[in-house]
Formats: C-alpha cells, structure tokens, sequence
C-alpha cells in the first residue's frame, strides 16, 4: 500500500547553471538576429556583466504613440495660450 502511495513521487529535473547559460544566451542570439539594426554587445570581465547597446529609438518604435507624459505636457502649454 505505501508502495503505491508514495512510489510515484515524481522527480523535477533541475537545470544546471550551465544548461541555464546556454538556453539565455540562445535565447538572446536568437532575438538579436531577428533585429534590423544590431546593438553593440560590451562585456565587463571584472563583473561579468553583458550590455547591449541599444539605439534611442528601435524601428518600430518610430511608429509609437508618444509617451503619455509628452502629450500631458502639451495639453498645460495650450491651456496656458488659451487663458
């Protein structure tokens, strides 16, 4: 009876570190070659720390909406004209 209670216990595999560098960095090169334009890659030895260098704006950026901050900004100027 145990046997059947807890014989099943099923077993979670778990990723190694290595396995979790490799699936990110794939994941990365993978989203990288689908860019139009590509961002400069720097790597800081001393912290390990990977940086992209990313334009101000992405192309499809351009097409966005302003940010809603811009746009309450210009709602206060043209009320101060109108007063």
């Amino acid at each position: 009876m145990f046997k059947y209670l807890f014989g099943k216990v099923s077993k979670t595999q778990v990723e190694t570190q290595r396995q979790t560098v490799e699936r990110a960095l794939g994941e990365i090169n993978a989203i990288v070659a689908e860019l139009e334009v590509k961002p400069r890659l720097s790597f800081d030895p001393s912290s390990g720390v990977l940086e992209l260098g990313l334009p101000d704006q992405m192309p499809d950026e351009a097409l966005a909406l302003p940010a809603p901050e811009a746009a309450q900004e210009e709602v206060e100027v043209v009320e101060e004209k109108a007063a």
